[in-house]
């Protein structure tokens, strides 16, 4: 079993059905259902999808979706340790530091899935498309 840490804009692809990108991060949710993938999100993601979910959906909506992905996914906790880590690092978009520190900071994952691979380009995890991770549990 794999253990994936999700970035959230895949996380956004699929609740939001963002084409063209929702039919390869359903595919990773579907594998989730199918127990032959951990995802983790990180607790950060949630109030940024809320916010983009937001726009427009309804707040009780929103909610029910983020609920619906809570039962899905493992949420990993962004720490006072995270925050500083991110804060020092030379990321050009520091809610990618913080994605990523937590992602480094669960021993169990294998890798994480991103549509913005170039922004991870020295991450010392593997970092795949939603189409290569898809490919890469074959």
């Amino acid at each position: 079993m794999k253990h994936i840490f999700m970035d959230t804009n895949v996380v956004i692809d699929f609740l939001a059905n963002r084409q063209p990108f929702a039919l390869h991060a359903a595919r990773l949710f579907n594998l989730a259902v199918e127990r032959k993938a951990i995802i983790y999100v990180s607790a950060v993601s949630y109030n940024n999808i809320y916010y983009i979910l937001r726009q427009s959906l309804s707040n009780n909506a929103t909610i029910k979706l983020l609920d619906n992905l809570a039962e899905l996914v493992q949420i990993a906790d962004v720490t006072n340790a995270i925050i500083r880590q991110s804060l020092k690092t030379d990321f050009k978009d520091y809610e990618d530091a913080i994605q990523y520190y937590c992602a480094l900071s669960l021993a169990k994952i294998d890798f994480i899935v991103t549509r913005n691979t170039k922004d991870f380009r020295k991450s010392a995890l593997p970092v795949l498309t939603p189409a290569e991770a898809i490919a890469s549990m074959g």
